[in-house]
């Protein structure tokens, strides 16, 4: 038996007044989605336990059957092991995210333009990283270039005891001052923020990006403080070798974490332009190699809820169904007997622009155990078969069958 998770990240969504009142999930075309819906158990899952952030941390942590009210430290920390930096139990790490302010001449009253920095390249990125660690950089504070504009301070002897470190695509359009934390313990760490501005608006990476009439990256934006993970091996707890195919650090570092496989994909990206087809053909090439479990993990849905784009999330569920789907059915026919998970982790509605915790749609193939579904999967649907799971860890050994 082979077991598959697809992963639309924040493909969930509330109904979008540029879609006639519709969700993504409701416009997009996915026949081959609605295909095994149809024959499969339908549902709604509750991956945000009442009193979590609703991030994709958590609900993927869910997801893949950590509890994370048992296991999760934070979330830079996960990033951190995917980079390969070598945690001391003292430590606590932040994501560092280059992004884009507005040129207001204090900080407090700059807005939030981009939280990507206009979707840097990693090997522009990793340049600006290199000068923030230059300038910042000492025994207490060192910066670790990452994938595109996601990035990762360690503080040795650290607290996150920080106050509120907003996450930047949490407050996209917004002015930031609200948003800085202002504790006693964080005074250090939003100082370090102000000051990156003053010398990386004249940084020759942004100058040139400037010039091509690209958003700078004119400021790092700490958050997502944790300490070391301590997650337990996925094989540990459910008997199965695992594997998870994502182009997010994140994701990669919880694989890592429990002892699963995290390859790299040629040309993965966190977007739209990603390698859909590459990574379809990864997972499968995974199981050939012995794995029983694939994750597979499609960042781009969330990132156009973050950045208001309708037609691309659902353009972006649709081209995980043309390009991905088939790919994977088609590789898991080789096999006596196969299950198929596919559900996003969270809602990311376009019109807050960021997470929420509603429960979500589930949808469970079973290809020696079909069952009558729904004719097309989205989220009233889902809601309608009365399927719903409370507790959003179970449902790894439920896909099980264990």
């Amino acid at each position: 038996m082979k077991y598959v998770v697809v992963l639309y990240d924040g493909m969930a969504d509330y109904p979008v007044p540029a879609l006639n009142g519709k969700t993504p999930m409701m416009c997009a075309k996915k026949p081959n989605f609605d295909k095994l819906a149809s024959k499969g158990e339908v549902g709604l899952i509750r991956t945000v336990a009442p009193g979590l952030k609703p991030g994709s941390d958590v609900a993927n942590m869910s997801v893949m059957g950590f509890d994370p009210k048992k296991y999760y430290t934070g979330r830079s920390p996960l990033e951190a092991v995917s980079i390969g930096v070598k945690l001391n139990d003292d430590d606590v790490t932040l994501r560092c995210n280059l992004v884009t302010l507005s040129d207001e001449e204090n900080y407090e009253d700059k807005t939030m333009v981009d939280y990507s920095a206009g979707d840097i390249s990693t090997e522009e990125a990793a340049e600006i990283i290199k000068s923030v660690e230059e300038f910042f950089g000492n025994e207490i504070y060192r910066y670790y270039s990452g994938v595109q504009y996601r990035h990762c301070l360690v503080v040795k002897g650290g607290t996150t005891e920080l106050g509120s470190m907003t996450p930047p695509h949490d407050i996209s359009g917004k002015v930031v001052g609200p948003y800085l934390s202002t504790h006693e313990n964080a005074k250090a760490l939003v100082d370090m923020m102000k000051r990156s501005y003053d010398f990386l608006m004249n940084h020759p990476v942004n100058k040139n990006r400037i010039a091509r009439g690209e958003k700078p990256a004119n400021s790092i934006w700490l958050w997502g403080e944790g300490r070391k993970p301590i997650l337990p091996s996925f094989e540990s707890l459910y008997g199965k070798k695992g594997a998870v195919i994502s182009a997010v650090d994140l994701l990669k570092g919880i694989a890592l974490s429990a002892d699963m496989e995290a390859p790299d994909v040629p040309g993965a990206t966190g977007y739209i332009d990603t390698n859909f087809e590459g990574k379809a053909k990864e997972a499968i090439n995974q199981l050939k190699d012995g794995k029983d479990f694939v994750y597979i993990h499609f960042e781009a849905p969330d990132e156009c809820g973050h950045r208001n784009e309708p037609q691309n999330k659902v353009r972006s569920i649709e081209l995980i169904d043309e390009l991905v789907l088939p790919i994977v059915l088609e590789g898991l026919e080789e096999f006596d007997d196969y299950k198929i998970m596919i559900l996003p982790d969270h809602p990311t509605p376009i019109v807050t622009m960021t997470h929420a915790s509603d429960p979500v749609p589930y949808m469970i193939y079973h290809k020696k155990g079909e069952q009558e579904g729904v004719e097309t999967i989205n989220e009233e649907t889902a809601k309608s078969t009365g399927n719903f799971i409370e507790d959003g860890p179970s449902v790894m050994a439920k896909f099980l069958g264990l």
